[in-house]
């Protein structure tokens, strides 16, 4: 094993800097996503969401939210033209000048049992049951003609709450198709290169919390379930997934074949044998051949290179600036983290 002052790092490359359009945030009101002139920064606040186009234009695109951001998550097309959120009691689509371009309701996401269906964010707006309860997730597919969204539904009208796996039309909301989940709690999806393809992961509060493959095949939404599992990120060519087991002791690939050999955290030489070292729940995948993931101790996430083949740990990632937070999906061949003092977007490639 490396020691301390014996460890190669693996040098992250800077790509470019992009500051914070609403600043300093928690690090899940922030991402980074790919889009077809390249990566899209999005910051969601309580009054708008905005969205940085990270090509150089510096163009920016801002969207009125419905409701405040502890009342549910969002979500952006690939080209940054029309924002999504995922509500307590709705999904609403919002155009830059504020217009909503659909909505679509389902039953109530809170926490305490709610069976009514609310028509409007005012109903419950003030009432305590209802804030910070749990908002579904929904994504764009790659080419931004579907939305793929978890909702709730209480089942046959009364209090018994169950949840769906939606696919709608990006254009205009219309439900194209839906399953049940089995699932009890919120989710998150995982973007897939493919279009007919996305990953949804359930968070049960439990070891049982399932990850969700899904496939569109233009008619029928079905999917492959993989029991305590949390899916990470795609290869850019879509063939592999990344997973970590909840126990967060390993990662998996999966593909057609099945699960490879899962690899365990590594021993990090700057922790002590008392600290228990966990997989984070996030990770990039920036080529076929790399991912960038990271361990968490009692202390700072630590970045790693892994081989993407092999899941052989290659050694630290080295980054030649301090940053903050995890390292996250950005597009092909590239990754991002936080700035160290949390005011900015740092996107990464992998140095020569």
């Amino acid at each position: 094993m490396p020691t301390p002052g014996a460890a190669v790092e693996y040098p992250a490359r800077p790509v470019t800097t992009v500051a914070l359009p609403l600043g300093p945030c928690r690090e899940r009101d922030l991402w980074t996503q790919r889009g077809p002139g390249g990566p899209l920064l999005v910051q969601r606040g309580d009054e708008e969401l905005v969205a940085v186009r990270v090509d150089g234009s510096g163009a920016v695109a801002r969207f009125p939210a419905p409701w405040p951001r502890g009342f549910g998550g969002a979500a952006v097309s690939p080209d940054g033209s029309l924002a999504l959120f995922a509500g307590v009691h709705a999904l609403r689509a919002v155009e830059p000048d504020g217009t909503t371009r659909w909505e679509s309701g389902h039953d109530c996401w809170a926490d305490v049992v709610c069976p009514v269906r609310h028509s409007s964010f005012a109903e419950y707006a003030d009432d305590p049951g209802h804030r910070g309860s749990d908002g579904g997730s929904a994504a764009f597919s790659a080419d931004g003609k579907l939305v793929w969204a978890h909702v709730r539904v209480h089942e046959g009208g009364g209090e018994e709450a169950g949840e769906r796996w939606a696919v709608l039309d990006a254009a205009d909301g219309a439900v194209l198709g839906s399953a049940g989940t089995g699932t009890f709690g919120a989710g998150h999806h995982c973007p897939h290169p493919d279009p007919s393809r996305m990953g949804l992961s359930v968070g049960q509060g439990d070891e049982d919390s399932p990850a969700l493959w899904g496939r569109w095949d233009g008619r029928t939404l079905t999917f492959e379930r993989f029991d305590e599992e949390v899916l990470l990120a795609a290869a850019p060519s879509g063939e592999r997934l990344l997973t970590v087991d909840t126990s967060q002791a390993v990662l998996r690939l999966r593909d057609a074949a099945g699960a490879a050999a899962p690899v365990r955290a590594p021993r990090d030489p700057w922790v002590t044998d008392e600290e228990r070292i966990l997989w984070a729940l996030e990770a990039a995948f920036p080529s076929e051949d790399a991912i960038v993931a990271a361990t968490e101790t009692a202390g700072e996430p630590r970045h790693w290179l892994v081989d993407a083949r092999t899941l052989a740990v290659r050694g630290p990632i080295g980054y030649p600036v301090p940053v903050s937070g995890l390292p996250r999906p950005a597009g092909p061949g590239v990754w991002s983290t936080g700035s160290a003092d949390l005011s900015a977007v740092h996107l990464w490639a992998l140095g020569s």
